[in-house]
């Protein structure tokens, strides 16, 4: 099976793990997803692998720790160094889907609010290239640098008894509060230099809709 498949097969499996087996092997299996430099292929069907053996185990009454042993982070380790790192995980496109996806949807909106206001207001449409570039890569660095916070808080709650998951979502949403005040400020302050054109209301839901289509038909291949 590829990658895609054991996914959509470990899910299933999970369910008949006991709560506190579950616990444990997904804070393993979340560790390992996590290392994005090794075979993406590889760990997940090591990560099969495991759970086959833990549910082999659970069925004759043992726990994950009888089987893993009572340092789960130690036994994943050992198991990422053993996995092969020249396949590199796809880290460059699933950052550039995600900002792609706030593309979309902001040609979308914006489309849509443009569409209502203009029926009462005259809307000013005139957009200056310079400035959608260097917003555009404050949005990217930005949402670059949320991903990494939501990652590094992840794998530091694993393997722990006492979850800090409040916490961890005041944080997450902290630094994505901060980034999008950054960006409306930059809206609000960079100044409209250079050539401009008029991007119309209906081109904009074209071209948001268009986006998103494109990355739907991409993320289903």
């Amino acid at each position: 099976m590829n990658a895609t498949k054991l996914i959509e097969e470990n899910n299933r499996k999970r369910e008949l793990l006991t709560p506190e087996n579950e616990v444990y092997y997904s804070d393993m299996l979340v560790y390992i997803r996590l290392q994005f430099l090794i075979s993406e292929q590889q760990s997940e069907e090591v990560l099969m692998e495991l759970l086959d053996h833990l549910l082999e185990g659970q069925e004759a009454g043992k726990t994950a720790k009888d089987i893993f042993g009572s340092n789960p982070k130690a036994y994943a380790d050992e198991i990422i160094e053993l996995l092969p790192k020249e396949q590199k995980r796809a880290v460059l496109p699933f950052v550039l889907g995600i900002i792609g996806n706030i593309v979309s949807w902001t040609l979308l909106l914006r489309g849509m609010i443009f569409l209502v206001v203009s029926r009462f207001h005259e809307v000013n449409i005139e957009v200056y290239p310079f400035k959608v570039i260097v917003i555009g890569l404050m949005i990217a660095m930005f949402v670059i640098f949320t991903i990494w916070v939501i990652f590094k808080l992840v794998k530091n709650s694993l393997f722990q008894k006492k979850r800090t998951t409040k916490r961890d979502m005041v944080i997450a949403g902290s630094v994505a509060a901060l980034n999008m005040a950054a960006v409306l400020t930059a809206v609000r302050f960079i100044p409209d230099i250079g050539p401009s054109f008029n991007f119309t209301w209906w081109a904009s839901l074209l071209a948001g809709g268009i986006l998103w289509i494109i990355l739907y038909v991409i993320k289903k291949k």
